[in-house]
């Protein structure tokens, strides 16, 4: 969705000032150029010792220009089409967009309300839901597959969403291996790999390590990424007084060191390469010791990143819809419908998370359809107001007059359903409407509206032969990881 520019010229959240980012930015620099970061991979510090950075072993010192050369060549605008090949996010100023949460190592069974592992009909279901749900734009696995072998999960998992949903896809790879065969899915979807550089309907999630380093395996796939011209998103999760500082201001560099460093081996291998900036810095919760998915201390963290990628003019990557709450409750409700709300006001371009529970452990296909519901409400909202002639409806008002109604009028005809939202579950009926079709609460509510879509929604198939290419795929995968394993294919 993008805010009319001329209703509204911005999204109204800015949490930081010019001089604020100005300082983080400069503070981000020095850190760089006198602390370095560790980097664990070879081509990565052959870039950039060849390119005038200081290498000392792992550990890289990096001269400001550097910096602002990989932020003068990035593009400021990335752009993601469907699974057809039409354009279906444009992340630019003042366009936002949701989606689900990648892998957690629990689910919530909607038919048993059982708390279990997921398995890849999960992942299965997850994106048919995304695939049905009109105000969800992406789709992530929200699961990780153990029925699988482990070490192919990833490719399971993406042929999962693949076939599930036709909307753009944000996925993880463990390795350089996994993530060459899940761009020959894509590439088999798409119609060849030079279609899909041109139209990608995918982006990879990979993550730097805090505080300061670079793993080998995050480095290769964004040098694959930057190599193949495939949408990369670096994300960064620190977490205040642990692996950053617990001062808001202090966490920003080292999250905004992790991602600038990235950036500068991501541009040195192919300039020009889609990158999108972003991450959240979660609280360590001091009285718990858990990674805080819900407090405010999370929201504005990831608020400030968002910040900080329009400072830089690149596309950004952020999370909301998150709850600490284990159970599907009030509690949950109003932490993931806040933090919805304010990713959308800050202008995230990828907002995802939806549907994540349980201090991010565990997703609900519920609370999926309840976010949907929020972001519905939030899309609603940045909407703004309409001032063109038809909308004030001037002659209208003059020829109803003081005491008429407006109830039988054709302009109300033609406008009601674009003026008005209306919700899939949320309830508007009144007291009496509401005990005659059950008395059901929200929650049960959502969990008819489930078991319904997964009934009855049936996403676009792709031709027989190629989803038989990317069974293929995926098999071909499983042998050799079964193979490198000794033979044992148990997840």
């Amino acid at each position: 969705m993008r805010v009319n520019k001329v209703i509204q010229s911005t999204l109204g959240l800015n949490i930081m000032t010019e001089d604020q980012l100005s300082r983080i930015h400069y503070g981000t620099l020095e850190i760089l150029e006198r602390v370095g970061v560790k980097v664990y991979e070879q081509e990565s510090l052959e870039l950039l010792h060849g390119s005038g950075a200081r290498v000392e072993g792992e550990l890289v010192k990096i001269p400001s220009p550097l910096v602002e050369k990989a932020l003068s060549t990035a593009p400021t605008v990335v752009t993601l089409s469907d699974r057809n090949g039409n354009r279906a996010v444009t992340m630019e100023k003042n366009s936002i967009y949701y989606g689900t949460g990648s892998e957690v190592p629990f689910t919530i069974d909607p038919c048993s309300g059982e708390r279990r592992k997921p398995v890849k009909q999960d992942n299965r279901n997850a994106a048919l839901m995304v695939d049905a749900l009109e105000y969800t734009d992406f789709a992530m696995s929200l699961g990780v597959a153990t029925d699988v072998p482990v070490d192919s999960s990833d490719l399971h998992q993406f042929e999962a969403m693949l076939l599930s949903t036709t909307k753009p896809i944000l996925f993880t790879a463990y390795n350089r291996r996994g993530l060459e065969y899940i761009l020959q899915m894509a590439a088999l979807a798409a119609g060849g790999m030079n279609r899909l550089r041109e139209r990608p309907s995918l982006a990879l999630y990979a993550e730097p390590s805090s505080p300061l380093f670079h793993s080998r395996d995050s480095l290769e796939k964004l040098l694959t990424c930057a190599q193949e011209r495939i949408p990369l998103i670096y994300a960064t999760t620190p977490m205040l007084g642990a692996t950053a500082p617990v001062t808001s201001g202090g966490a920003l560099v080292v999250a905004n060191a992790e991602i600038l460093s990235g950036l500068v081996i991501h541009q040195l291998k192919s300039e020009g390469a889609p990158f999108v900036y972003g991450g959240g810095i979660p609280p360590m919760h001091m009285g718990t010791s858990i990674c805080s998915y819900g407090g405010p201390e999370r929201d504005l963290g990831c608020i400030s990143l968002v910040r900080l990628s329009q400072y830089y003019n690149l596309p950004s990557f952020t999370t909301a819809g998150c709850t600490d709450a284990h159970a599907f409750d009030q509690q949950a409700g109003m932490e993931a419908g806040f933090n919805l709300l304010i990713a959308g006001l800050a202008g995230g371009n990828l907002i995802h998370n939806l549907g994540y529970m349980g201090v991010g452990m565990t997703s609900c296909l519920e609370h999926l359809l309840l976010c949907n519901e929020a972001v519905g409400a939030v899309k609603h909202l940045l909407r703004g107001v309409n001032v063109s002639d038809d909308h004030l409806a001037l002659d209208l008002i003059e020829k109803i007059g003081p005491g008429g109604h407006f109830l039988g009028e054709e302009h109300t005809m033609a406008h009601f359903r674009d003026e008005l939202y209306f919700p899939r579950t949320l309830n508007r009926k009144n007291f009496d409407a509401w005990k005659i079709d059950g008395e059901l609460t929200f929650g049960e509510a959502a969990n008819r509206e489930v078991k319904l879509l997964l009934e009855s929604h049936r996403p676009g198939r792709l031709e027989p032969e190629i989803e038989a290419g990317i069974k293929q795929i995926v098999e071909k995968r499983d042998q050799e990881v079964t193979t490198q394993r000794g033979g044992s294919s148990s997840a």
